[in-house]
């Protein structure tokens, strides 16, 4: 995927100390870069003091297609200066104050807070929102992580494969809609054109020994074995090929009955290797696992909330057997079953890890997205069903949990990850001025 590129300049004004303050903003940028070279940062070689400079900026970050920009106010400095920038180029900001100076007597040194305010003010009533503002030392570490996130959204290429599954309509989306919101345009596939193409043998024989290194395959025969082989050859093939970042797949009822098992077993072992995969033909959770993966996990899965028990207040995140297999929780048996589709399911069966994790889901109702975020604990839990689970124990009831889906009728699927990043889905939210339902808004 994209990288996030960010244009970053100092907005100074000599009637302060801007000598000073434009040393700190070099010393501390320059750690910023060094810190995220995941980041492709455009920072602006000169100080930025008058109009004609402000002018000379924008340019340079319009010419080299920032995704966003950091306007750090080194000082005080006029107020024109942020407007002209984001006049010629209109990407989300952040407007990143100093911490003032130690006071030497004289009248304040930096006045970096005002700055931001200023630019703020005009922003906001010239109709701009996309705006941050932070003020410290160090740099906004959320704020990066959103504009990750944006940049990953808007730069994804995103198939879909079939359709979404039979009386899933909660999960359709408006394609125009979408790309009015995002810039993303689907790219559609019929079933066969994922496991009709060819695969030699002696990949499939290569693929058959790392599946049985991987899941105990007892209760399958050879030829499910060999199905899941081929398919997981093909699949890898086919989002080479289509430079694809994420697929939504229609999983069911056609899959098992056209080609003879499920796609659960080939999702889990891909997604292990980095591929996104979603199911059922889930669009938006497709996008929300571009979402999580920019957010620092490498391989989200996606779940039902499938069980609650407020008694003991614990949740169970289930799906039939499509997590990345990387997640096992290396105390249970990790196998393939096949209980699922009159015995053509062929899931992933196996516990998740503990850890500390959080789910999210881009949602779109009544014609407005919606981003929901909430964070919790995986504990241990026996191998006790089938298909890939996590028991979760939320940080606010499970019921409040629960009222909060339901009642704002977001979709039943959700991405789970073990990293937790609320305040980046914050930022993410105000940049694309959707609403996000969490524990501080239910």
């Amino acid at each position: 995927m994209k990288k996030a590129r960010i244009g970053v300049c100092c907005l100074l004004r000599t009637t302060f100390d801007h000598v000073t303050a434009y040393s700190l903003f070099q010393e501390r940028v320059k750690k910023m870069v060094e810190k995220h070279p995941e980041i492709d940062f455009l920072v602006y070689p000169e100080m930025v003091i008058e109009p004609e400079e402000g002018k000379a900026a924008a340019l340079y970050f319009e010419e080299n297609h920032v995704d966003a920009l950091m306007l750090v106010s080194g000082t005080f400095h006029l107020g024109v200066l942020a407007l002209i920038i984001h006049n010629i180029c209109k990407k989300p900001a952040n407007l990143w104050g100093f911490d003032e100076l130690p006071y030497d007597g004289g009248k304040i040194r930096l006045n970096a807070v005002c700055g931001c305010n200023l630019d703020a003010s005009n922003l906001y009533k010239a109709g701009v929102d996309d705006y941050v503002v932070h003020v410290g030392n160090e740099p906004d570490e959320d704020w990066l992580i959103a504009i990750k996130m944006l940049t990953a959204l808007r730069s994804t290429n995103v198939g879909l494969i079939g359709h979404h599954a039979q009386g899933f309509y909660n999960v359709g989306v408006d394609e125009l809609h979408l790309y009015q919101d995002l810039g993303v345009l689907l790219n559609h596939y019929e079933l066969e054109d994922l496991f009709g193409g060819e695969a030699s043998e002696e990949e499939v024989k290569e693929e058959i020994k790392e599946v049985k290194a991987i899941f105990d395959t007892k209760k399958l025969n050879d030829f499910q074995v060999e199905r899941v082989a081929r398919l997981t050859v093909l699949a890898e093939r086919f989002m080479k090929k289509n430079a694809l970042d994420v697929v939504a797949i229609r999983c069911w009822p056609e899959f098992a009955r056209n080609y003879g098992v499920s796609p659960c077993a080939m999702m889990s072992i891909l997604q292990s290797k980095g591929y996104l995969f979603a199911c059922e033909g889930d669009i938006e959770a497709a996008l929300s696992m571009v979402v999580v993966r920019a957010a620092g996990e490498e391989t989200p899965f996606m779940a039902d909330l499938s069980q609650v028990n407020y008694q003991e207040d614990y949740a169970l995140l289930w799906h039939d057997g499509v997590a990345p297999c990387n997640l096992w929780n290396g105390k249970c048996v990790r196998s393939l079953e096949t209980y699922f589709a009159g015995g053509k399911g062929v899931t992933a069966d196996f516990v998740l890890k503990e850890g500390r994790m959080s789910i999210l889901r881009l949602d779109t109702a009544r014609g407005k997205t919606r981003l929901f975020y909430e964070e919790g604990d995986a504990v241990f839990m026996n191998k006790d069903l089938s298909g890939t689970y996590a028991k979760v124990n939320f940080h606010r009831h499970v019921k409040d949990v629960v009222d909060t889906v339901v009642y704002e009728g977001v979709a039943h699927h959700v991405i789970m990850g073990y990293v937790q990043y609320a305040q980046a889905a914050r930022i993410l939210a105000r940049i694309l001025g959707w609403r996000l339902i969490d524990a501080e808004r239910a």
